[in-house]
This record gives structure tokens, C-alpha cells and sequence, in this order.
């Protein structure tokens, strides 16, 4: 089974949508999807995510299957530096989430008290609940820490949904913790991640990612992926986001 991870076109947040560049990568981005064998969409309620999927839906006469837990992760809390206002889970500076080594523990992450009054632990299974019962209707149940290859198969499943997200659904496939693929990755406006089951032992299978973030589509039309997932390469680049 192939399963393929795309995180939304270039956002406007503040309609939930895309800017005219998202669009312009959504298109890109169908005519590259458009060629595959694919047995299933399915897509983010989030606006920014259905207009980037409804590009590829359009072109191939498709549909997407809407699933509330592909939204963007968001569990806010009230980081120690921050305790009056909320934050995203997913967004800490380096010297801040390295020095809680639960961090680390996939087992753990979720332990820190900043966490625990968010509801973290909740709204991260709730996300991990949401795709294991996606893969055990495809034939992939979850069995400890891989998968039990029930009905293998080379079927094609993509999910369109945002980065925040794209993290919390590779630490259960990779069984990792989210906060290192958070802070340690970025995967550009519009990119897919790709991952494929290997099955060596008959009946077990675990999900391999051949790759993340690909944005060959957008370099083939002539395109370099949007800054929007990135911050600033050096402090005193004033024209990068900080």
C-alpha cells in the first residue's frame, strides 16, 4: 500500500483558502497526482485543504472522503514563556522543547504539565485513532507497533491535510515523537510525502517513507516552493519571517 501525505497549497489564513501562488501550486500539483492509480481521497475539513484537493478531484472526476481529525492539530496551550496567551503545541524555539527530555519519548511528550493542561494527549490520540481505522479499512490494521497485513495490497491512499498534522500521522506510522519531526522537518505549501508498506515477513508490515515534503511538481513548472513553511535562515535576514 502507498500512502501519500500532501500538505496544503500556499494559505491565506485569514480566509482560509489559497493565495493566487496556492493555486497556482495546487494546479501543479493535479497535474502531477493526476497521473497515479488512486483508490482513495481523503481530505481536511479545513478550507485551505478541500481548495487544494479540489484541483485533483476536478481533473481526475473524483470525490474526497472529509475526515474532522486531518484538520490542523490544535490543542493550544500556555507555553511558561507565554502564560497569558495561547500557543500552537507545534511551535517552540530550540532552547525551550530541548531542554524537556520527554520531549524526545514518544511514550512521554505528551507528560509535561504545558501539555497535559491542553488536552494534548486527547486530541493526539484522536488523531491516531482517526488513521489507524482509516488503514484497517484499507487492510492495514494497527497490531502493537507495526501493521497486520489483513488484505495486502499496492492500492494508492491520499490524504490532504496541513503540516501540523502531516507530523502527528508519521510519529504513529514511524512511531516517533511529533516534536522532533515538528521542529526537525518542514514540508513546503503543497508537497507530498510518500510512504510504502514493506511486507518481509508474511503478515506484518510497517510503513516505510521513501519521501518527505517532495516539491519536484512545482520545479517542473517552473515554480520554487512558497517560504510559508520555513523561518528565517539567519537572525539578520529582516526580510524572512522570525
Amino acid at each position: 500500500m502507498k500512502l501519500l501525505i500532501v500538505r496544503h497549497a500556499d494559505p491565506d489564513y485569514s480566509i482560509d483558502s489559497l493565495t493566487p501562488t496556492g493555486w497556482q501550486e495546487a494546479a501543479l500539483l493535479a497535474d502531477r497526482l493526476s497521473r497515479l492509480d488512486v483508490t482513495a481521497f481523503y481530505v481536511s475539513p479545513l478550507g485551505r485543504a478541500k481548495d487544494t484537493a479540489s484541483l485533483t478531484l476536478q481533473k481526475m472526476g473524483r470525490t474526497a472522503t472529509e475526515c474532522p481529525w486531518l484538520r490542523e492539530f490544535d490543542a493550544p496551550i500556555r507555553k511558561p514563556n507565554k502564560p497569558d496567551a495561547d500557543s500552537v503545541t507545534w511551535d517552540w524555539m530550540p532552547a525551550d522543547w530541548t531542554a524537556e527530555p520527554r520531549f524526545f519519548d514518544r511514550h512521554a511528550w505528551f507528560d509535561p504539565a504545558v501539555m497535559q493542561a491542553g488536552g494534548v494527549a486527547e486530541k493526539y490520540k484522536a488523531v491516531i485513532d482517526g488513521l489507524d481505522a482509516l488503514l484497517a479499512a484499507h487492510g492495514y490494521p494497527r497490531q502493537g507497533e507495526f501493521y497486520r497485513a489483513e488484505r495486502p495490497n499496492t492500492d494508492t491512499v491520499v490524504l490532504f491535510c496541513h503540516f501540523g498534522v502531516e507530523c502527528v500521522l508519521l510519529s504513529r506510522l514511524l512511531n516517533v515523537s511529533p516534536m522532533i519531526l515538528w521542529h526537525g522537518t518542514c514540508a513546503a505549501p503543497s508537497s507530498v510525502t510518500t510512504l510504502v508498506t514493506e511486507e518481509r515477513r508474511e503478515g506484518q508490515a510497517y510503513f516505510r517513507m521513501g519521501a518527505f515534503g517532495d516539491t519536484s511538481h512545482l520545479y517542473a513548472g517552473g515554480r520554487e516552493p512558497s517560504f510559508a513553511a520555513r523561518f528565517c535562515e539567519m537572525y539578520s535576514l529582516t526580510d524572512q519571517r522570525h
